[in-house]
């Protein structure tokens, strides 16, 4: 097995211990160069964990002859341009979620990197997690019947941060992130769903700003139909009074709940009770995602998160926000 060399762009707090441990510690990875604008905590990171070689600027790294697949982690306003300039190089590229602030960018990066004849992916790693692996096992084994409906509730309290402009941070700032805080969870809550049962088709949604801590819509409602003909509802509320992460998959004979952020017990429910199922978690949760990426690489194996599967997550979104983004920035 040839060893794939990464190099990543933006490592910042997400490559700590969720992905960056996870390049190096895979079988058959190496994590060769990092990049941050920041050059001094592009060094700091370097020295701690063990790295070779950093940059301050990502067309260096992107350019090193020693980096053979680029991660982009940046924010979601430069994984488009990032992801272009990887695919120029001649580099597979794997893309933090969301993928990109809207459906038209993935376009534009799965077309760079088709032209390139570059493979793409994207870090919806939920794909991999044992947790989402057995509620799959448990859809496939017919532990619920046959899937009918989805529901979705994500609430959660204001951040602290939310009444300080210079604290709020970039995930609801919509030039930088695209969108608020929808973008930056639903967008796991929604891709794995696709994973799970297959392409959502039809879209219809709401959001609003109702707390007015930020420009960015804090509240959305949406309907979605898969193609199969299962039918969901979700709602994300940022400003509640509790905090609250709960989907329901219901099918004809029972029904499985989970908590998407966390390892929390799969609940599955029957005529015979409910019963809770423990999971474990991986201590750097890209990895097992990871992997399947530089198996593919090897040629062994598929990665199940790709550039495809990405922007249809990314699309769904975009439906939702579409009045919203039209009538408050454009």
């Amino acid at each position: 097995m040839a060893k794939i060399r990464w190099g990543i762009v933006g490592c910042g707090d997400v490559c700590e211990v969720k992905s960056g441990p996870g390049l190096y510690k895979a079988d058959g990875s190496a994590l060769t160069a990092v990049m941050r604008r920041n050059g001094a905590l592009a060094e700091d990171f370097a020295r701690r964990h063990g790295v070779g070689r950093w940059y301050d600027d990502g067309d260096s790294l992107i350019n090193d002859p020693e980096v053979d697949a680029v991660y982009v982690a940046t924010p979601p306003d430069t994984h488009m341009s990032y992801t272009c300039k990887a695919a120029e190089a001649g580099k597979p590229v794997y893309v933090e979620k969301p993928m990109a602030r809207t459906y038209e960018e993935c376009q534009t990066m799965i077309r760079a990197c088709e032209e390139a004849g570059v493979p793409l992916w994207v870090g919806y790693y939920r794909r991999r997690l044992p947790k989402f692996l057995k509620v799959q096992e448990l859809i496939e084994e017919g532990a619920i019947g046959e899937v009918r409906s989805v529901l979705i509730r994500y609430y959660q309290q204001p951040r602290p941060s939310d009444a300080f402009p210079d604290q709020r941070g970039w995930r609801v700032d919509p030039e930088i992130a695209g969108a608020g805080l929808f973008l930056d969870l639903g967008s796991h809550m929604l891709d794995i769903l696709d994973y799970l049962l297959g392409p959502i088709s039809r879209v219809q949604g709401f959001a609003g700003n109702q707390a007015g801590l930020y420009d960015a819509e804090d509240i959305v409602c949406g309907s979605f139909a898969f193609e199969s003909g299962v039918q969901g509802t979700g709602t994300w509320m940022f400003t509640g009074f509790e905090n609250l992460d709960w989907t329901e998959i219901e099918g004809t004979k029972g029904r499985i709940g989970y908590v998407c952020f966390d390892a929390s017990p799969i609940a599955l429910t029957t005529s015979a009770g409910t019963e809770e199922i423990p999971v474990t978690q991986p201590d750097h949760v890209h990895q097992p995602l990871i992997q399947t990426i530089v198996d593919e690489l090897n040629g062994h194996g598929q990665c199940p998160s790709t550039g495809v599967s990405g922007a249809r997550t990314s699309w769904v979104m975009d439906q939702m926000l579409a009045e919203y983004r039209q009538k408050n920035y454009g």
